[in-house]
């Protein structure tokens, strides 16, 4: 059989734990053609960002074209897009019909609150992109960003769910809100709840914490795991469940590798 082709749009890590790398590393594993738009190149390891360089919208469309135009792509993801006008481009690269399946993951601040896009980010990602979206995956700060919400008032899976809603207003699919940093009672050190929600669906995915460092470019590789299971033909509850399936396992089988002084990467094999 020929593989099914899938593209992610997004940044380098140099330290090879998230990004472009994982992208394409979960690509592989889920046994479809990785294919890339290169966002901006990052200097980094497991412990800092030491330089961020963006590049253009322009060049980033260019590679979008270059791809689109000898592949047939079945799902595409982004990831770190860092300018409003690279937003903007996707966003119309979306309109042209080039980018199916299409799965936001908007990285807007990191799980510790840095920030990771330019000013004005926001709104683009709220008015130009998530109306093309089958799948958007923000963290819970993203996701309160995106719905206008404070992170304080977030204190249930209730509340979780009321966020999804919200972001589904913007014309996107399906929204699954990441509870991995959620702490609420007694089951913050236990449970890492997600949320989907859609026009007639609300189910919240329950699993224990892996308790491990090692656990840079989760978000990286559960959206890009969902579009190679959409690119596959899983309808997105199931796209989304087994790709949240394989990140534990990512995780779990990563939990006492040593690369690195601070937060390593994840077994993006481990679900062999």
């Amino acid at each position: 059989m020929q593989p099914r082709v899938v593209m992610t749009i997004a940044g380098s890590d140099s330290g090879g734990g998230a990004g472009i790398q994982a992208d394409l590393r979960t690509f592989a594993a889920r046994g479809v053609h990785g294919t890339s738009a290169i966002t901006a190149v990052t200097a980094q390891n497991t412990t800092s960002v030491t330089a961020v360089c963006a590049l253009e919208a322009e060049m980033v469309r260019a590679q979008i074209d270059a791809v689109t135009s000898d592949f047939s792509l079945a799902a595409v993801k982004t990831g770190m897009l860092a300018r409003p006008r690279t937003i903007e481009a996707v966003a119309r690269a979306a309109s042209d019909g080039l980018l199916p399946n299409l799965v936001v993951d908007p990285v807007l601040v990191s799980s510790s609150g840095h920030a990771l896009m330019e000013a004005g980010g926001l709104e683009m990602y709220q008015q130009a992109l998530l109306p093309f979206a089958a799948v958007v995956t923000p963290n819970l700060r993203e996701a309160c960003l995106l719905a206008g919400v404070d992170l304080g008032d977030v204190t249930t899976v209730e509340s979780m769910v009321e966020l999804g809603r919200l972001i589904l207003q913007r014309g996107c699919r399906f929204v699954v809100v990441k509870g991995g940093h959620f702490a609420s009672g007694t089951s913050r050190e236990l449970d890492a709840p997600d949320v989907i929600v859609s026009d007639n669906i609300v189910e919240v995915l329950h699993a224990t914490r892996v308790a491990t460092r090692n656990d840079h470019g989760t978000g990286c590789s559960l959206s890009a795991a969902i579009a190679a299971q959409l690119a596959l033909g899983d309808a997105p509850v199931l796209a989304i469940t087994t790709a949240k399936d394989f990140v534990r396992r990512a995780l779990e089988t990563a939990a006492h590798w040593d690369l690195g002084a601070g937060h390593g990467p994840i077994n993006h094999l481990g679900w062999m």
